[in-house]
């Protein structure tokens, strides 16, 4: 990867003495200084405590060592000098926020998110004296190459610094940039709130009015029939009538409209606009979206469902494991393309259906909650049933994103009466704001068959290493009762997973290979350009599936204003539904999907039988768009 020179981004999470806590920015003076004062800045070092997410969770001793402006750790001043290093930052091309009340320091680089802490508060402004010292002196502030032009500053806005150089010569780069007037004094700002008012969830994005873009009114608008409760196609089998054996399906193998150019769209003017509000409420373009929604990507997860058909058939119990555990990483290889777009986020009460023949399965997905957002699905088959409700936490660092998902995924194989249930690992999207985006998955998965104990499969999905060039790795082991390693899988989640120990592993699964024209539809695997289709093999559909959300639709067909003006008027109606659900003091009912014992959603199977005809004709659907 390239790595272009950007600038770094401080800042202060501490109150100033004369100014009321409840204003979040102050503006720093004296900024207009020249350089005559500024000096290269001095070495510093010492231990610090550094977090870790996975393994060994929990803060750890290190000792750090900051030289013009890289900051070098290892475990100890001997391990620096003789170049043994755990990690290397450069700061210049990172985002740092401190929090002097809890003695922390987030550093946000660009293949790592750091939390640091000290147990002294002087160690840690020493680390920072003479970066603030240099904030006084500067004489223009520029933002980053992904920053707009700015006619009018507000207080909210939040400038980004380049450091690099001047950490290393004492000095100040100034990015060559045409579109700036360098005539114009620009101002930096300083957050006195905790970063936590930044990382908060970016999962829900309907609540607040679209400020960001004005599009233009159109009256185009997707031609679809629709009756009193269900979409009509003409000419369509009854479900069920067909041999599924004897299924041709002929699916479209091309999107109607590729992406559109959104280069001139930046996540900075959203951002720069909601400094210390919950971004939760904050309304994204539809330039920035993908044709598909989260319920959809939900079902994506059963692309390669013919793992857990193998595994159905499979007598031996840890043959099946490494089946099931190949098909829980098969689930993030599709994640790999598509760091271009999020995807539409359900409204309460939204369905999504996928009946596939051709793979033996189908599935039923709804937005069973709004605050907070759960999307629950269920899919069976003749050889398993999966289900899972998805709750994610998602928090910005800066120039990262990170999803946390919360939950747990089950599958169960009524051949063997075995149950299997595991969690998901964290993902974040680096490089948000400019530069090349790119995912990756870290975390610990733990694969357990609750019907059974002879077995466990642990999961572990490698950090990119400072010290290692291999990104995308994954290692497990499959153990019995007494802790034996049975089988050893290794691999890349988005290209394969074998089983055994080099050169004579074995391959257990191949991610398919992507559209060669990805880049110019959204990076859409082949599944994925499935997922949306309206085709002859649908008699009826709920007006509330995905497919007939008409934001979505004139997205995909590339109308970009109309989407844009549709996704404000759905929006509108879910703020009415809530607040008719409010003033009569009541709570959405969901339809297809009951809540459990355990407080999870559960499927309260009578999708399938209620879509027979004379289709949902008994069931009274909000109107959702």
């Amino acid at each position: 990867r390239r790595r272009e020179r950007r600038g770094a981004q401080f800042i202060s999470r501490g109150p100033p003495a004369d100014k009321p806590i409840a204003d979040s920015w102050e503006i720093v003076e004296g900024l207009r200084g020249g350089f005559s004062n500024v000096q290269e800045p001095q070495k510093q070092e010492g231990y610090m405590l550094k977090r870790r997410k996975w393994p060994m969770k929990g803060w750890h001793k290190r000792y750090f060592f900051l030289d013009k402006g890289i900051l070098k750790y290892g475990k100890c001043s001997t391990d620096i000098e003789k170049g043994k290093l755990h990690g290397c930052v450069d700061v210049g091309l990172s985002v740092m926020a401190i929090k002097k009340k809890t003695k922390c320091i987030d550093l946000d680089a660009e293949e790592n998110i750091y939390h640091l802490k000290v147990n002294n508060l002087s160690v840690c402004e020493a680390f920072l004296l003479e970066l603030s010292h240099l904030l006084q002196s500067m004489e223009v502030l520029h933002r980053t190459y992904s920053a707009p032009s700015i006619q009018a500053l507000q207080v909210s806005t939040l400038f980004v610094i380049s450091f690099s150089f001047m950490y290393r010569k004492g000095l100040l780069i100034i990015p060559k940039q045409d579109s700036v007037d360098e005539s114009r004094p620009l101002v930096h700002q300083v957050s006195n709130e905790s970063r936590a008012s930044i990382a908060e969830s970016l999962t829900e994005f309907f609540d607040a009015q679209e400020v960001l873009l004005s599009a233009s009114s159109s009256e185009n608008e997707v031609s679809i029939t629709v009756t009193s409760n269900s979409y009509v196609l003409p000419d369509l089998m009854s479900p069920g009538s067909v041999d599924e054996s004897s299924v041709i399906c002929r699916r479209r193998s091309l999107l109607p409209s590729p992406s559109p150019n959104n280069s001139t769209i930046s996540l900075w003017n959203i951002l720069r606009n909601n400094i210390g509000k919950d971004l939760s409420k904050v309304a994204m373009p539809v330039q920035l979206n993908e044709p598909l929604n989260t319920l959809q990507r939900l079902c994506e997860e059963l692309e390669y469902s013919e793992l857990l058909d193998r595994a159905a058939s499979t007598q031996d119990p840890f043959e099946r494991m490494v089946y099931i555990a190949t098909f829980v990483v098969s689930g993030y290889a599709s994640s790999y393309y598509r760091t271009g777009g999020k995807p539409f986020n359900p409204v309460l009460g939204e369905t999504y259906e996928c009946d596939r023949p051709d793979k033996g399965f189908r599935f039923i997905a709804e937005q069973v909650s709004h605050h907070p957002p759960i999307s629950a699905c269920h899919a069976d088959s003749k050889n398993f049933v999966f289900w899972q409700d998805v709750r994610c936490k998602n928090k910005f660092w800066g120039k990262s994103m990170e999803i946390v998902p919360v939950g747990t995924t089950h599958v169960t194989l009524p051949e063997f009466g075995d149950h299997y249930e595991w969690n998901k690992v964290t993902s974040c999207i680096h490089n948000i704001l400019s530069g090349q985006r790119w995912i990756e998955h870290y975390g610990e998965i733990s694969i357990r068959n609750s019907s059974s104990d002879i077995c466990q499969c642990k999961i572990t999905f490698v950090k990119a290493k400072y010290w290692n060039s291999s990104v995308n790795e994954v290692e497990g082991a499959i153990t019995d009762q007494k802790g034996k390693v049975i089988h050893k899988l290794f691999g890349k989640w988005h290209e394969a997973v074998f089983c055994g120990d080099p050169p004579s592993a074995t391959c257990i699964w191949r991610a398919n290979a992507i559209p060669v024209n990805h880049e110019q539809y959204y990076g859409f695997t082949k599944f994925a350009i499935e997922l949306n289709e309206l085709d002859s093999s649908l008699k009826l559909l709920p007006p509330t599936d995905t497919r007939l959300r008409v934001d979505q639709r004139l997205l995909e067909e590339g109308n970009l204003e109309a989407a844009d003006e549709q996704k404000q008027r759905i929006e509108q109606l879910q703020r009415e539904r809530r607040r008719v659900l409010e003033e009569s003091n009541t709570t959405h009912q969901p339809k297809f999907f009951r809540r459990s014992k355990d407080d999870t959603w559960v499927s309260n199977n009578t999708y399938w039988e209620l879509r027979k005809d004379p289709g949902f004709a008994q069931i009274d659907f909000p109107t959702l768009w």
